[in-house]
């Protein structure tokens, strides 16, 4: 990394490109490191995970610092290019035929007003739609106490209902055996006359 920051301009590239295959070789090799650290003996293998790690921590920081660099060459070579266009730029005066675009300033401020005016409409609606709701909870909230006042009327009846509804069971039992015992009679009247 020393030898990054001190190289000059041409030779960056190969020391750059150096460093990185050895980076990539040593990552290979902290695989194996890896694979290998786990074939060590349980009560050495987790010291031994932790150096790995602790490598491959290391690493991660030559690769930062790497990239951080290369960004900072980029940068400098960037700003180099741009200041020798600036400079290499000949500047001429303004030409005669100098307008000033009032036509599409214009019609910008006439997209904004419209806009404006459709926000205006849309917020608009949306008073209009929340006003809307709120009555409606309104009615909502006196049918709902409508509908309570008829369930409590209703709890009296819903005695009587009770009553009515074990009535009807009762007399469909009554009913089902009404009907059986008259088919038993029919079929053993038949079987006796017969």
């Amino acid at each position: 990394m020393g030898r990054l920051e001190t190289s000059d301009k041409e030779s960056v590239h190969l020391v750059e490109n150096e460093i990185q295959a050895r980076i990539d070789n040593i990552f290979s090799n902290l695989e194996r490191l890896e694979i290998l650290s786990s074939k060590e003996p349980p009560n050495k293998r987790q010291n031994a995970k932790l150096r790995v790690d602790q490598l491959k921590y290391d690493v991660q920081h030559l690769q930062t610092a790497l990239r951080n660099f290369q960004h900072r060459r980029y940068l400098r070579e960037q700003q180099e290019r741009q200041r020798e266009e600036l400079l290499a730029r000949t500047f001429t005066t303004n030409d005669s035929d100098t307008t000033i675009p009032i036509d599409e300033t214009l019609q910008f401020n006439e997209s904004l007003q419209s806009a404006h005016r459709g926000m205006d409409e849309l917020i608009g609606s949306g008073t209009n739609i929340l006003q809307g709701l709120r009555d409606q909870r309104v009615t909502l909230k006196g049918t709902h106490k409508k509908i309570l006042d008829v369930a409590n009327m209703l709890g009296l009846s819903n005695t009587v209902m009770r009553l009515i509804e074990k009535r009807a069971f009762q007399d469909k039992f009554l009913m089902l055996g009404g009907m059986a015992l008259t088919c038993l009679i029919m079929f053993l009247v038949v079987q006796y006359l017969t």
